[in-house]
């Protein structure tokens, strides 16, 4: 492939912001297990799920005041700039949150996408935008993130997959088509796709 841009997800790949997702799960009223989003728009319209989505959005506030880069972050997207590589966000979180944790970090993207923006991962349609926002086609494109939805929404529209799995490896990781557990090694993967490793 020609590596031409990479999108990632945010929680537990660029950020740990220290969610608790069952403790969201427990709040909102949703099963164990359950995806979230998906949990809160199974509730009808009106104060349930205003509720709901009010209580996801203060745990994502605390969240992006809290969160902290996993290490070699900084250091590989200054890399992704020197070497022209176009960066992107593409998360599951709010506009807010997003913006929140992005701005509190310093980082810069050529996009981020968020639930507003565009139906949530495993969808496949904020890759498919972001993909067209830079005139690239998803084969040239890699998808990084931590959950079997990143590697869906990825796969979904046509991008290469890399787990970032920085302790045990899940159930899905045979999904991914890399697996990487630092961005050390990530950087190193960018490094060969592009000719220079």
């Amino acid at each position: 492939m020609t590596l031409s841009g990479i999108i990632f997800d945010m929680d537990g790949t660029l950020v740990d912001s220290g969610l608790d997702f069952d403790a969201i799960r427990h709040d909102i009223g949703i099963p164990d297990g359950h995806p979230i989003l998906e949990g809160v728009a199974a509730f009808p319209e009106g104060p349930q799920r205003d509720r709901a989505l009010e209580i996801l959005q203060g745990h994502e506030r605390e969240g992006a005041l809290n969160a902290t880069p996993y290490p070699g972050v900084t250091q590989l997207l200054d890399r992704l700039g020197r070497l022209e590589i176009r960066c992107g966000v593409l998360t599951r979180n709010s506009r807010l949150s997003a913006n929140t944790t992005i701005e509190r970090l310093g980082w810069s993207f050529d996009i981020v996408l968020t639930r507003e923006d565009a139906p949530a991962k495993p969808d496949p349609t904020g890759v498919y935008a972001i993909c067209d926002d830079w005139n690239v086609p998803p084969a040239d494109v890699l998808f990084v993130g931590d959950y079997h939805f990143d590697l869906q929404a990825g796969h979904n529209a046509g991008t290469r997959a890399v787990l970032f799995a920085p302790g045990s490896l899940p159930e899905w990781a045979d999904q991914a088509d890399w697996v990487v557990s630092s961005f050390g090694e990530l950087e190193e993967l960018v490094d060969q796709l592009c000719g220079d490793g």
